[in-house]
């Protein structure tokens, strides 16, 4: 029987079948942060059930933290109360917490891999949409709701019905200047937000095998935004060096066990997806969004398209745009470059080799956001930040920042923000805040010259 990647990782894991074609699946790593387990932990606490496996769950703080200033006390009520109680919460329950502070604090997508948590062959889960990031090493990672939480916390197991299985595939050879948020936005853009809906996706192809690890989290971060459970790539010799040394990476006769393992995990030959589809790499370019989801994408130098429904006509309302308009030299006041999505330090490498030598537009408010306290001492180290310094730009502390505005990084009314993160909803940013996504790249340059530009025609 030839097995999918995903039917490998899927069927190790299930402890039990239960009638009605629902999995009992064991769960190896259990993220939490401050946002989705206070309430997970009183259910607990009501029903007087314990924590089953401490030792499986990692805590980090990220979406609600401020990113000036976290030597001094968190300002906000709401905030600081949720801080207060993921920190009660995993004291009493003997969780590993990375609090506001700690050297390997950040972004749950960004640490756990960094720190070597995130391995091929794992189920992962968190509280948060964006957990099938960790996909890129070959993982079962999703997001899961509260009651979830709960569930996972008491046993350590889910209760699922087994997603159907979708490959995409782009093979070819990138134009420059073309990254890999650009090719996830592509793709989305091609299938719709609703294409991955009830299924697991892996992506497969040249264009993926050439990625690092960082630009393949990027890709399996956004599998969510085409409606998919999550997203995953086959391990392979640039995952195992990414991994290997890492804090928690297997050590000694452990990572040669593991490394066998993870090598006997990719989709055998011949085996067979309920949903295919298939792109050219030479067919995209940078690409930003016009509307209000991730799937309103347009390349860089092209039009807003032509589409008679209630709910285009509502997200071009909401953003100002007419159909058949094109965005270059679009005036933007706003560049967040940050999110589980672009946060790493590939990203700020990518933004400070085009921003070197040049200057922010007076206009913009340029923040870099970056996705751990480990992210933030390489951009020190690096030079980095000497360069976004000289430039203007703003280089602030981690955490989840303007990608949902949770904290008191927000977009003001009406303005534009050309951004890294996964979501252009409605108000995601900032109430009545209009979001164009966009690469690192594109957001750099976007600063520079205090508008939309052809970045295809400013590369040498």
């Amino acid at each position: 029987m030839k097995k999918t990647l995903f039917d490998k990782v899927w069927d190790a894991h299930v402890v039990q079948q239960i009638d009605g074609g629902r999995d009992i699946l064991y769960i190896d790593k259990h993220l939490i942060h401050e946002v989705t387990s206070p309430q997970a932990f009183q259910e607990l606490e009501d029903r007087g059930i314990p924590v089953l496996r401490p030792d499986q769950i990692v805590a980090t703080a990220d979406h609600n933290t401020p990113t000036v200033n976290q030597h001094l006390p968190v300002k906000d009520a709401l905030s600081r109360n949720q801080l207060e109680q993921l920190s009660r919460n995993c004291k009493k329950h003997g969780i590993t917490l990375y609090a506001l502070g700690h050297k390997y604090n950040g972004i749950v997508h960004v640490m756990a891999p960094e720190l070597g948590i995130t391995q091929p062959g794992m189920t992962m889960v968190c509280g948060d949409s964006h957990t099938s990031t960790h996909g890129a090493f070959g993982t079962i990672a999703f997001g899961i709701g509260t009651s979830q939480v709960a569930q996972v916390f008491a046993s350590q197991c889910l209760l699922l019905k087994k997603p159907k299985s979708l490959r995409i595939t782009v093979n070819g050879k990138l134009k420059k200047g073309v990254l890999p948020k650009d090719v996830i936005l592509y793709v989305i853009s091609k299938i719709g937000t609703n294409a991955g809906t009830g299924y697991f996706c892996e992506y497969a192809g040249d264009v993926f095998e050439n990625m690092s690890m960082e630009g393949r989290m990027t890709v399996c971060n956004m599998s969510i935004e085409m409606g998919a459970r999550g997203g995953m790539i086959a391990p392979d010799s640039v995952t195992y060096e990414y991994i290997k040394g890492r804090e928690f990476a297997p050590k000694g006769g452990n990572w040669e066990n593991k490394l066998n393992y993870w090598k006997s995990l990719p989709t055998d030959d011949g085996a067979v997806f309920d949903k295919e589809h298939h792109f050219d790499a030479q067919d995209i370019e940078p690409m930003i969004t016009y509307g209000t989801n991730p799937g309103m994408g347009i390349k860089i130098n092209g039009r807003i398209p032509e589409e008679h429904s209630a709910s285009f006509e509502k997200a071009l309302k909401y953003m100002n745009f007419r159909a058949g308009e094109s965005l270059i030299n679009k005036p933007i006041n706003y560049v967040f470059i940050g999110s589980c999505t672009n946060s790493r330090i590939e990203d700020f490498r990518i933004a400070a080799d085009y921003i070197k030598g040049k200057q922010k537009a007076p206009n913009v408010t340029a923040w870099l956001v970056p996705g751990s306290k480990q992210v933030e001492a390489q951009i020190v180290a690096e030079g980095l930040k000497d360069i976004f310094v000289q430039a203007g730009f703003e280089l602030r502390q981690p955490g989840c920042s303007a990608c949902l505005a949770m904290n008191d990084d927000k977009i003001p009314q009406g303005e534009y923000c050309v951004s890294t993160s996964n979501r252009n909803f409605e108000g995601r940013q900032g109430q009545g805040s209009r979001t164009i996504l966009a690469s690192p790249l594109v957001a750099a340059a976007t600063a520079v010259e205090g508008k939309i530009i052809d970045i295809t025609q400013h590369l040498n």
